[in-house]
């Protein structure tokens, strides 16, 4: 668990960990061809930590519901780019941005330092015109997602905005990625903005 506290803002932590699996390449070497079996890799949420009111005066946000865990599909070549999604529902009587942590525990690693590409997206049920939200943010590296934080816009009567956060994994481009488990912490946090 991790302790944010933060004036009228909500914080989600996100564990992401993967297993990856490999059998040698055809010649010891990376340079050859791999011949790859399944690569597992999964994602699991952890609980939603709110380390401050979330209430200011009459207005409301906070997370009503979490991120369900997510398993991701097998990596079963050097160019596979499994991805899978889950949502979580933020309650909101007024504007938020939703802003992520950059850091390199963002980033899917291996306990020996290998690494796989880590790209996050984020979707709302709304645009913020006819219902609240905001629009889609498409696949961004790690060390670049949500940054700057997205706008997520109030529409009166509608108070619940359904956000999907969606996580993909590959291999860098030219490599294949050692066995082992892979792990990534990802934080998102919602912050009030105003009326």
């Amino acid at each position: 668990m991790i302790w944010k506290p933060s004036l009228g803002s909500c914080c989600w932590v996100v564990v992401l960990r993967c297993r990856r699996g490999r059998r040698d390449c055809a010649a010891g070497s990376r340079a050859s061809k791999p011949n790859l079996k399944a690569i597992g890799t999964s994602l699991a949420a952890v609980a939603l930590v709110i380390s401050a009111p979330c209430l200011v005066a009459a207005q409301t946000m906070y997370w009503s519901s979490g991120f369900a865990p997510i398993a991701l599909a097998d990596i079963t070549y050097q160019s596979s780019s499994p991805e899978s999604s889950s949502q979580a529902q933020l309650e909101l009587s007024g504007d938020v941005e939703i802003s992520a942590h950059n850091g390199t525990n963002a980033r899917l690693s291996a306990a020996g330092g290998d690494t796989l590409v880590t790209e996050y997206k984020l979707e709302f049920d709304g645009d913020g015109s006819s219902a609240s939200g905001a629009s889609t943010v498409d696949y961004t590296s790690y060390e670049s997602f949500l940054n700057p934080a997205v706008d997520v816009t109030h529409v009166s009567a509608d108070d619940t905005v359904i956000v999907t956060l969606y996580v993909r994994a590959s291999n860098h481009s030219g490599d294949v990625a050692d066995s082992g488990l892979y792990s990534a912490t990802q934080t998102l946090t919602a912050s009030w903005v105003g009326p």
